[in-house]
């Protein structure tokens, strides 16, 4: 158990650091200077430095940044219209769309007279010579950016830029992040969820094809000697459980006969056709018996070496929908979604089978979905998770948890020996794959501090910048998206508020598997 738990944490905390290196190359590449790389939060446990940045591990692994200089643009360039002529970018030698800056202008700058640019201004104090003892003191950038804030949102941006302008030094101006192209900045921030992806979707394609997968044959496991309802299973299961039937529950006269056992069916028969067509796969023959409600239908089938056929007529009931992952689908009130489809009443025999490495493309797609449903109803997700931890009941298994949650289940499923330590290794790379899905999908949230955010920005500037040139107005600058940090900030709270809310959960009511 512990190694499963020791497993899946190493293999969490490399998905993180992976992921910010996504975000690394691009930025070195498109020549953004960055000031740090870490993994985790908090006091740092150990850092080097190499070239121009810092690279370090802190106290909490859960979480990681890179820190770039420039990601907050000087106020000059965000009052344009105020000047009415976009006149600060020409002094601050900024090209409209984020390029660099024509570099005869900053050297004609430089010799006309101080930079007006806060930045520069910055390093101007940090490098000129000491004052002369009775000269008057010279009014100081700090003052001058303080001057513009009237309330503590503004006071919070201008907090922000002073940090940062700390962190600069001659040459930065070219290579700051707030002057790089749209799609240079779409790219960096898309570098991490991206690199998260292609993490799953290798760790899927090496466990499908070296592994394997559960997959579920044309050869008979069981047949049924009636068929019920899901109402009836519901009714018949165990409390809480909701679609499990009973195993102890008996045919009645009220139950409609099972067509495959009527048609001679029985476990360890081969089905090779159903009306008419040639089946190889178990999916190929339920969507024929799905699609065949009413409709008297051949199956031909092979017993110990010989070939038999029978004709039987699928019943019309109504069974569960499942998704692409093969599990039941349930409303926002937790009760199963059915729809009318053909039955026989026989179930398949799972054999463990090698995949093509490209089919992890389709299976990742499908957890993107599932987990981009559980995102797009998080606020439900979170009351349901909320309730069920302070009333006792069952949580949904296909519930949002936290690191701690998947590290028990991590450890209860490696804690069970009738499994094949292959298998067990296999499903512990699955959840790794699995936790990558979600750090693509939550990252793309358009909401700072997300990497979607940054992303929205860039591109709100974008348009903005378009809209502007379309009017015949002066180009409006970049977007001070330190301006939104009140909202950074309450969204950060949020997210720390539901993962208390989740680990806490995981202690007093976890998800259980292996019950």
């Amino acid at each position: 158990m512990g190694g499963g738990i020791l497993i899946i944490l190493v293999g969490i905390i490399l998905s993180i650091a992976l992921h910010e290196v996504g975000h690394l190359l691009p930025a070195k590449l498109f020549n953004v200077r960055v000031t740090q790389y870490m993994i985790g939060f908090g006091p740092t446990l150990f850092s080097r430095r190499r070239g121009e940045t810092e690279y370090g591990v802190k106290a909490v692994p859960l979480g990681g940044y890179i820190a770039m200089i420039g990601m907050y643009p000087p106020p000059e360039e965000t009052q344009q219209n105020d000047d009415g002529a976009g006149a600060s970018d020409r002094r601050n030698g900024a090209a409209p769309d984020g390029a660099a800056p024509d570099a005869a202008q900053l050297a004609e700058d430089e010799q006309t007279g101080p930079p007006t640019d806060p930045y520069l201004r910055e390093i101007g104090q940090q490098y000129a010579a000491p004052e002369t003892p009775g000269q008057p003191e010279k009014p100081q950038t700090r003052a001058t950016v303080a001057s513009h804030s009237t309330g503590i949102f503004q006071q919070m941006s201008e907090d922000a830029r002073e940090v940062a302008a700390e962190e600069m030094q001659p040459g930065d101006q070219q290579r700051m992040f707030y002057r790089l192209a749209t799609w240079k900045k779409i790219i960096i921030m898309l570098g991490g969820p991206a690199m998260n992806g292609l993490l799953a979707l290798a760790l899927t394609a090496g466990t499908i094809s070296l592994h394997g997968t559960n997959t579920p044959t044309t050869e008979v496991a069981e047949v049924y000697e009636c068929v019920t309802s899901v109402a009836a299973e519901q009714a018949g299961g165990d409390a809480g459980d909701g679609d499990a039937a009973d195993p102890t529950r008996q045919c009645t006269d009220a139950d409609p006969p099972g067509p495959a056992y009527e048609a001679g069916l029985r476990p360890g028969d081969t089905v090779i056709a159903f009306g008419g067509q040639p089946v190889q796969e178990w999916d190929e023959l339920t969507e024929l018996i799905r699609a065949s409600a009413g409709q008297p239908q051949q199956i031909t089938y092979e017993r110990d070496g010989q070939q038999h056929t029978a004709t039987l007529t699928p019943i019309e009931t109504e069974r569960p929908v499942v998704d692409g992952l093969g599990r039941a689908v349930r409303d926002a009130g937790g009760n199963l979604v059915t729809e009318p489809v053909g039955f026989i009443g026989m179930g398949a025999t799972v054999e463990l089978q090698r995949q093509p490495p490209w089919e992890a493309g389709p299976l990742v797609w499908e957890q993107t979905k599932a987990v981009g449903s559980v995102v797009m109803t998080l606020p439900v997700r979170m009351y349901d998770v909320a309730v069920s931890t302070f009333t006792g009941a069952e949580r949904d298994p296909d519930g949002p948890m936290s690191v701690v949650g998947v590290g028990r289940i991590a450890g209860e499923l490696s804690a069970q020996e009738e499994i094949p330590m292959g298998s067990r290794f296999a499903s512990l790379m699955s959840m790794v794959a699995a936790v990558n899905v979600a750090l693509m999908v939550f990252n793309l949230i358009p909401l700072l501090p997300l990497d979607g955010g940054h992303v929205a920005g860039a591109l709100y500037e974008a348009l903005r910048r378009r809209w502007a040139k379309l009017r015949g107005k002066p180009d409006p600058g970049p977007f001070d998206i330190s301006k939104l940090l009140p909202l950074t900030y309450a969204v950060a709270v949020l997210l720390i508020a539901m993962g208390a809310m989740l680990i806490f959960a995981d202690i007093v009511n976890p998800i259980r598997l292996f019950e």
